[in-house]
């Protein structure tokens, strides 16, 4: 078969859950982005740095609470989707190091948040409600990861877009609400977004106790398989929750505030590709998992083309027409057209990254050494511009941003390539075989599970 061919019968067969997904997930993105978009237009920017930074820091926070463990558990899991209590047992198992993780993540934030944000002249109230939010919304992000996995582990697809649509579409109409009333300021802002999250977090705990049906039991072989298979990953994933944030971090510790509304502003354009990176998780992890060996490398292949025109297309797009896109934030940003190229771009490589790493890890390509490369790599551009450049200026931060984006990328595909060559890691105990992969058919691994609606008559029962 041909690599037209094959791309053709690769892409055939998902079309229905991919339009699936663009229906569902397309109303949350819209509903996501213009809650994002309005608060760009309609917040001071004094506080629109102040939603910027508290929910820049939460990304790094949920990244350090988290450090990988629980994308290990779709590969550990295999092809044993059915095995309720082996689910549960994991999610349980999960749940017990995302405890230690979250006391540790504390007690950080609480000594770190005041010395980032002491240039800002934010009053001592306001740095402790910040704090205390950013302690509330991580847990319950952590919350709906791990409990939104299961969704996804048991294809239970429509539910999870459901939690999701609720939860923009409910923050977005509070906060018309709110602006109709003048009610609406960073704090307001802030607050109603956080509802959404909890909202969520809460929807798929419970949806997640009626699918599972079982406690899970938590225990140190599971914990030591999940720390085994994440462990390559934890140095590169601390690094990376703070290298992740880099650029609002340096803009304000050095910049002005417009500075950072600028940089928090047009971050809102790199969620663009937030729409299509929620497939990894969704449909790509699930599908590449379970893959059979030998329709990997040609279904591998096919991916990475789409995934290459899509971003060459944004990139191009932006490039011409810059004006489109800061239309979108308003008057006060119209200059910043060479900046959105390099927000776009740097969107693009992070995506077509992700997507790599994702299918990486569905397949176990997890190694040290291309988390040492990161972080080398990393450090080294960084030293670069901080002994060049003038870490005050936006463009100089999302060129930082580009560039660091470009040196990751080139470790990921480096990581495919010795996965190829040298075949997965082996984490599980040796008296313990791996999860088998291949005996399932791809057709069955792009729907949802048949076995649901059974299951929800007789829980209704």
């Amino acid at each position: 078969m041909g690599p037209l061919k094959h791309l053709v019968s690769f892409t055939a067969p998902k079309l229905r859950p991919f339009a699936r997904f663009l229906t569902s997930q397309g109303i949350t993105f819209a509903g996501n982005l213009l809650y994002g978009l309005l608060c760009v237009r309609w917040l001071p920017t004094g506080d629109y740095a102040q939603f910027v930074v508290l929910f820049g820091v939460q990304g790094s926070l949920v990244l350090l609470m988290d450090i990988g463990a629980s994308s290990s558990v779709i590969p550990l899991i295999g092809e044993r989707i059915h095995d309720r209590q082996l689910i549960a047992d994991y999610i349980a198992s999960l749940r017990q190091l995302a405890h230690r993780f979250y006391a540790l993540m504390g007690l950080g934030l609480i000594l770190t948040f005041p010395l980032l944000v002491r240039h800002r002249q934010w009053s001592l109230t306001t740095v402790i409600a910040m704090i205390a939010i950013l302690l509330v919304s991580t847990w319950f992000v952590r919350v709906s990861s791990s409990y939104g996995a299961i969704l996804v582990v048991m294809r239970d697809r429509p539910k999870w877009y459901m939690g999701q649509m609720i939860s923009s579409l409910g923050t977005l109409a509070v906060l018309l609400i709110f602006a109709a009333f003048h009610w609406l300021n960073g704090f307001s802002a802030i607050l109603i977004n956080v509802s959404g999250i909890v909202f969520t977090a809460l929807f798929y705990y419970y949806r997640s106790q009626l699918l599972l049906g079982t406690e899970g039991i938590p225990t140190a072989a599971k914990r030591s398989t999940i720390m085994r298979l994440a462990m390559p990953n934890i140095p590169s994933v601390i690094f990376f929750a703070l290298q992740g944030q880099i650029s609002l971090m340096l803009i304000t510790y050095f910049g002005r505030t417009t500075g950072v509304a600028s940089i928090g502003a047009l971050g809102r354009l790199g969620q663009i590709f937030v729409l299509f990176g929620q497939m990894n998780v969704l449909l790509v992890e699930p599908y590449f998992a379970k893959l059979r060996p030998e329709k990997f490398k040609s279904s591998y292949f096919s991916a990475i083309t789409i995934v290459a025109f899509i971003c060459i297309g944004a990139t191009a797009f932006s490039a011409t027409f810059p004006q489109l896109f800061l239309w979108l934030l308003g008057p006060q940003y119209q200059h910043l057209t060479q900046e959105v190229v390099y927000v776009i771009a740097a969107g693009s490589l992070g995506y077509f990254g992700g997507v790599l790493w994702i299918i990486h890890s569905s397949r176990k390509y997890v190694y040290w050494w291309t988390n040492i490369a990161n972080i080398v790599v990393t450090l080294g551009i960084q030293i670069a511009f901080i002994l060049k450049a003038d870490l005050g200026s936006v463009k100089t931060l999302l060129l930082l941003n580009l560039v660091t984006t470009a040196g990751g990328f080139l470790i990921t595909v480096l990581a495919g390539v010795f996965g190829f060559i040298y075949g997965p890691r082996r984490v599980e105990p040796k008296d313990q075989p791996p999860p088998t992969l291949g005996t399932l058919d791809p057709q069955e691994l792009i729907g949802e599970d048949p076995h649901l609606p059974a299951l929800e008559a007789k829980i209704s029962d």
